[in-house]
Order: C-alpha cells, then sequence, then structure tokens
C-alpha cells in the first residue's frame, strides 16, 4: 500500500486523534494550565514514539523562558545519503475568550459545514500534527522512511518562544537538516495551493512618559505637563497623515520586491473591497499610497499602537492629571531589516520627538527578525510541486504580513531554507473565537506533505 492511500484509509483515525488532542486546553499563557500543557507535550511525544519516531524526548526550557513548557524533539536518522528534514510546530494555543462568542465549546471539537472547530484547530496543532501523520505514513507504506527526520515542537510560540530560540541558537549540532518545513500560515484563497516565502519581522516596545511624582489635580492644568498629552504627541508623530512613517532612515534598508513578484503579486484572486468588508471590517483601506496594497501588508514596514494606559478611565468624572502614560506599540519589519537597527532608530525617534517638561523610556518587550526565501530555491520548487500535483491547481507565491520567529531562528542559526507549506485558510479565525480547520486542507495537507517528501528523498543530503 502506498503512503497516499495509507492516508485516505485512515482519514477517520487521524481526525479522531487531532480531535482527542485539541480537547487539552493547551493554553501557555495561563498558569493554571500549566498541567494541560505538559500534558499536550507528553501525547505528542507518545504518539511519535507510537508512530516510530526515536530518541524521542521532552526538552526542559527552564531558566530560558518566562513559562518553561517544554519541547518535544524526536528523530528518525537512517536513510544514509539522504536529505535531512526537520519538521516544526506548536502544541500551545491562545487563551479561548470571549467564551460567549463561541457556537459551540472552545475545547470540544465540533463538525460543521466541512470544517473543525476548536481552539488550536488550525494554530497549530491540525497543521502541526499533518507533519506527524505524513510521517506514520511513510513508516507504514515503507517499514522505515525513504529520508531523515527530525521534530521539534514547542509549547511556548504564543507566549514569543524564547526557549526554542535559545535552544536552537545553543543547540545547532542537535538540530542539523538540509530544510525545515513549517506548516503556521494559510492558502491564499479556498483550493489554491500557496507557498508563503516571506515573512515580516518585528519589535514589540512599551513607551513609558512620566509627568511628575504623582498625579495632579487638573486645576494645575496650564502649567504642569501632562503625561497623557506628550504621549499622544509622541505617538502622532511616528507616522504622518499619509501613512509614511517619519522614522529617519527606517526605509533606507527596506528590500523592494523585484517586478517579477509584484507582477505575480497582480495576478492574485483578490477584491479589494471584499477584503476591507470581510476582513477588516472596516470603512476604508489605509496606508501609504505609494504602495500597493500587497507591498504594505507584506513588504514594507509599519507602526501601529496596540494599548494606552494611565490616568483615570473608571465610571464619572477625577479632574487629574496623569503622571505616568504607557503604551504598547510595534513595528512590523521588512525583509533586509533588522530588529536591533529598528529599535535603535525608533528609541532615537522617540527621544528627539518627546516634549519638554517630561521623561521618556522605550522598553523593548520581544523581537523577531524578517525572513525571505528565494523562489527558485531547490526544496521551494519541489514543494510547489508537490502541491500542484495534489490540488490541481498551479501554486501561488505569496508574503505574510505576520511574524513566525523560528523561522529567523532557524535561517540564522542553522542556515536552513524552512518551507512555510501552510493550509488554513484567511477566515479561519486564528486568536478569536469559532477558529477552524477545513477538514479537506487537513487530508490533502497531509497528501501534499507526503508528496513533498517522496519527491525529494532521492536527493543528496548536503549535510
Amino acid at each position: 500500500m502506498s503512503a497516499i492511500a495509507f492516508a485516505r484509509q485512515n482519514q477517520q483515525r487521524f481526525l479522531d486523534e487531532l480531535k482527542a488532542l485539541l480537547r487539552i486546553p493547551s493554553i501557555s499563557t495561563d498558569p493554571a494550565h500549566r498541567a494541560d500543557v505538559r500534558q499536550a507535550a507528553t501525547t505528542l511525544a507518545a504518539e511519535l514514539q507510537r508512530i516510530g519516531m526515536e530518541n524521542v524526548q521532552l526538552i526542559e526550557t527552564t531558566g530560558t523562558s518566562p513559562t518553561g513548557h517544554p519541547l518535544v524533539y524526536a528523530d528518525w536518522l537512517h536513510a544514509e545519503g539522504a536529505p535531512t528534514v526537520l519538521f516544526y510546530g506548536h502544541y500551545d494555543v491562545q487563551p479561548p475568550e470571549p467564551l460567549d462568542e463561541w457556537i459551540t465549546p472552545p475545547f470540544e471539537p465540533t463538525e460543521r459545514d466541512g470544517n473543525l472547530y476548536a481552539r488550536g484547530a488550525v494554530d497549530d496543532k491540525g497543521q502541526m500534527f499533518m507533519h506527524i501523520k505524513a510521517v506514520e505514513s511513510l513508516f507504514a507504506a515503507h517499514g522505515r522512511l525513504p529520508l531523515n527526520v527530525r521534530f521539534l515542537i514547542e509549547g511556548e510560540e504564543e507566549v514569543g518562544g524564547e526557549g526554542i530560540a535559545h535552544y536552537v541558537a545553543s543547540h545547532p549540532a542537535n538540530l542539523q537538516a538540509d530544510f525545515a518545513v513549517v506548516s503556521d500560515t494559510h492558502m491564499f484563497a479556498p483550493g489554491l495551493p500557496t507557498l508563503c516565502i516571506g515573512l515580516r519581522g518585528m519589535i514589540y516596545t512599551e513607551i513609558e512618559v512620566r509627568s511628575a511624582r504623582a498625579d495632579l489635580h487638573s486645576g494645575y492644568g496650564g502649567a504642569a505637563p501632562n503625561s497623557f498629552n506628550a504621549l499622544a504627541h509622541i505617538l502622532s508623530r511616528i507616522k504622518d497623515e499619509s501613512g509614511k512613517i517619519q522614522i529617519p532612515g527606517i526605509l533606507d534598508a527596506v528590500l523592494a520586491p523585484d517586478a517579477a513578484e509584484l507582477d505575480s503579486w497582480r495576478s492574485l484572486p483578490f477584491d479589494e473591497q471584499e477584503f476591507r468588508e470581510s476582513v477588516l471590517g472596516s470603512q476604508a483601506i489605509v496606508g501609504d499610497s505609494r504602495f500597493t496594497l500587497f507591498e504594505r501588508l507584506w513588504a514594507q514596514p509599519t507602526f501601529d499602537v496596540h494599548g494606552i494606559r494611565g490616568g483615570f478611565i473608571g465610571e464619572g468624572a477625577k479632574t487629574v492629571i496623569p503622571a505616568k502614560a504607557t503604551a504598547k506599540a510595534s513595528m512590523r519589519l521588512a525583509p533586509n531589516m533588522t530588529a536591533t537597527d529598528t529599535f535603535r532608530r525608533f528609541s532615537e525617534f522617540v527621544q528627539q520627538v518627546c516634549p519638554a517638561g517630561v521623561a521618556v523610556e522605550v522598553r523593548l518587550i520581544h523581537s523577531a527578525e524578517p525572513s525571505l526565501i528565494a523562489i527558485d530555491n531547490p526544496w521551494i520548487r519541489a514543494a510547489a510541486a508537490s502541491m500542484t500535483e495534489v490540488w490541481g491547481r498551479e501554486t501561488v507565491f505569496v508574503r505574510s504580513g505576520g511574524s513566525i520567529p523560528i523561522v529567523g531562528d532557524l535561517q540564522r542559526h542553522l542556515h536552513l531554507p524552512c518551507i512555510m507549506m501552510g493550509f488554513g485558510l484567511p477566515d479561519d479565525n486564528l486568536h478569536a473565537p469559532n477558529e477552524k480547520f477545513c477538514l479537506q486542507n487537513f487530508h490533502l495537507g497531509i497528501e501534499s506533505i507526503l508528496r513533498f517528501l517522496e519527491s525529494v528523498a532521492s536527493r543528496k543530503s548536503a549535510s
């Protein structure tokens, strides 16, 4: 029996096993679910061992991350001369709140309208589980694997991924491979096979303004500096009315997409009005009009404020001049930018535009580097051909406006090209109520990964 035939014959079992994993509320951000996060890790370790993987272990991250949730590692390295693939995924999930907006409970997986609804269904338990089921199918078909395989699955992706970042940087010899496969992205449209070849990076910061030792009566207004007014002034100076970022030199390093890539983006099936109404849910699409929408989403830096706190926000009135105001703000980084240089320029600019009479501090919370892989990379070409064969449509190449920090870590420390084979859909409600995963995408995703692995198995390893 071929690996594809085995996967098709076992579709219901694969789905039932995924549902069991989804029932575990592995919310990495909540200390109350610490035991659940570990249960998800031990469940995956047991599954990897059951299908035939070797050297299965939980790698503790205590001391290198704020939460200490373990990594799950496994390997099978007996295909001499064949390439080695490193599979990455994460088993932790976002909190499910607000619970009253879920049609069915978030940790009771439910099939509805051809989709599987549950927290973690697509981000990333369902997509990560496809890797395991593809490898199981190869074992079943051949009694062994046609190439070498490593798994590294983390439980802290939703809280910054500090543990895995430290492990990748400090243990490169344990993770040697020819390429990595990451399934934590989505297809551009239903039924359209998609490879993501670029990610924006990020700096996530906190800006704190202090104007006095303590809050003051507003009767001192006109003489006393106001921390909220000062913070609003700073934030308003970072972008102009057209959306152009005003930080000097910030755009100098941006690597612009070439003409061929821009042409390919123009050919994508896309309706801006539908995007505005269905995805953004906004009255208008904004941004720097010098660039196309996809350039603004995928290939240009951004600045956004995520929250502001301080002063009085209770019911009624309190005439107070707040002594402290804080904003959470981030910048997405375009390919060729670096987190270190961007944070330096950002911090210097904030200090320059800070009004007199207040003190400002800029703190870096976390960061991720941008990444970009060439379309003519041989692993990318093989992945595209395999997906085209399974889906019956030509594979398209896109970028993502978001960040996957591990991709930058794997490229920087292990020099691995990352094949981002994602099978989610744009409306899968990642991080939101009623998260879902299309059942057809789950099954065809397994077949796509299988085809890809079989197609590259005969290549000579570069390791």
